[in-house]
């Protein structure tokens, strides 16, 4: 008769928090890259939209294996919690990478730039943090990863307030204003949700440690 073990494979979900952690990465690098040189504008879209998916599917086989694993190594909640807010992110930088293209832009602005790097710095800093997590003794090294992106969205707000102040006071072109003012809440939002995954990975961290 088989045997069948109810002990999980944890290190499974680690594998997967990684592995979407990385793919972020490349999402941002990718829309780094795609507004630092601004050519090859519907590839390098399309290219994100590619790493987009990726991310579904990995999110898809967390929650997957989170239904099928009768033990989880971290509360349900908790790897739902984090899988979602790591799909947001990625969700964010390629609706920002579309509505460019949807809306035939010229040329990224300095604050386009700006908040494209922020992006690129948080998504590194997830990078970094997430490994730790699969280390139950070593959780409270998570927190100044969580500390530091805190102070990126924080960094991503200024320059958010700052490009809409320079939006609405620089040109009377409505048309320019509408398409800027999506594209920057795109950009913010996608930082937004950086401070998301730190704070599920605060709450982990102060939880299991």
């Amino acid at each position: 008769m088989p045997r069948f073990s109810f002990i999980p494979r944890e290190q499974k979900f680690f594998d997967l928090f990684e592995q979407d952690a990385t793919n972020l990465v490349k999402g941002a690098h990718a829309l780094s890259d795609l507004i630092e040189h601004w050519d090859n504008i519907e590839d390098r879209v399309k290219a994100i939209a590619d790493i987009e998916h990726s991310g579904d599917a990995i999110t898809h086989e967390i929650i997957y294996n989170l239904h099928r694993t009768f033990v989880t190594p971290l509360d349900r909640e908790d790897i739902t919690a984090l899988a979602n807010a790591i799909d947001d992110v990625m969700d964010f930088i390629q609706a920002a990478s579309d509505i460019m293209l949807l809306y035939k832009i010229q040329q990224p602005t300095p604050r386009a730039h700006e908040l494209a790097h922020v992006i690129l710095d948080a998504c590194q800093e997830i990078e970094r943090a997430v490994p730790i997590v699969r280390h139950q003794g070593k959780l409270r090294d998570v927190l100044p990863f969580c500390v530091e992106l805190n102070r990126l969205e924080n960094d991503a707000d200024e320059i958010y307030r700052a490009a809409l102040s320079e939006l609405f006071s620089d040109t009377k072109d409505f048309a320019f204003i509408i398409k800027w003012r999506e594209i920057y809440e795109q950009l913010e939002s996608a930082t937004d949700r950086c401070e998301d995954v730190a704070n599920v990975l605060e709450g982990v961290a102060l939880k299991y440690a």
